[in-house]
């Protein structure tokens, strides 16, 4: 373990070679080795080691309601971004390998979890959402689901779906355009995802 974190520790921006070292454990070593190292790099204090472990629970998730619960409920605490960020990425991950059509009603409670770095895990951590299976064919269920948070008490939660918004209106301007003309921008809250969502778009 403390190679490994030796190894990521020197990883100081971005995340590549982390991602490669957890994609070479999981490679080379069991889940019964895998998992329990991931929890013990967990408990570090070196936030890339905490990344690793993040990215080799995202691997097993989709085997595993207890890690899913664990990146739902523990790892979404971790106050360091970068961490986050991979948890996006793990999430993403989860659906990947559980099929984006199954793992829909994950998909819904995650967006309605009480806690906003949960939330924010599935509206970064899909995009470009309707690049993804199943979305790319319900594009509107896409924007649905990202537009119930447009007015979310977070403005981490706030910018991801703007951005996300923003993403999706490249490929389906007029679906997006149709969605943004419904909200209220009398809010500054929504105002903001607004001009973030309409960035692409012609008046």
């Amino acid at each position: 373990m403390d190679t490994l974190i030796l190894r990521v520790q020197k990883t100081q921006h971005g995340f590549t070679d982390i991602k490669k070292a957890a994609d070479e454990l999981v490679a080379s070593q069991t889940p019964e080795v895998c998992i329990p190292l991931a929890h013990e790099l967990f408990k570090s204090e070196i936030h890339q080691a905490r990344m690793l472990a993040t990215f080799v629970f995202g691997r097993f998730a989709a085997q595993s309601n207890d890690i899913l619960q664990f990146m739902r409920e523990q790892i979404s605490r971790d106050d360091n971004w970068r961490v986050q960020e991979i948890l996006a990425m793990a999430f993403d991950q989860f659906c990947a390998d559980t099929g984006y059509e199954n793992a829909f009603p994950i998909i819904r409670d995650w967006l309605g979890d009480a806690h906003h770095h949960v939330r924010r895990a599935v509206t970064e951590g899909l995009r470009i959402w309707t690049s993804r299976p199943y979305f790319d064919e319900h594009p509107q269920i896409a924007i649905q689901l990202l537009s119930q948070l447009h007015a979310d008490e977070s403005e981490y939660v706030r910018k991801s779906v703007g951005n996300a918004l923003r993403d999706i209106s490249r490929t389906y301007p007029d679906l997006v355009r149709t969605e943004l003309s419904s909200w209220d921008r009398s809010s500054k809250k929504v105002a903001q995802v607004y001009k973030l969502a309409s960035r692409l778009l012609a008046e």
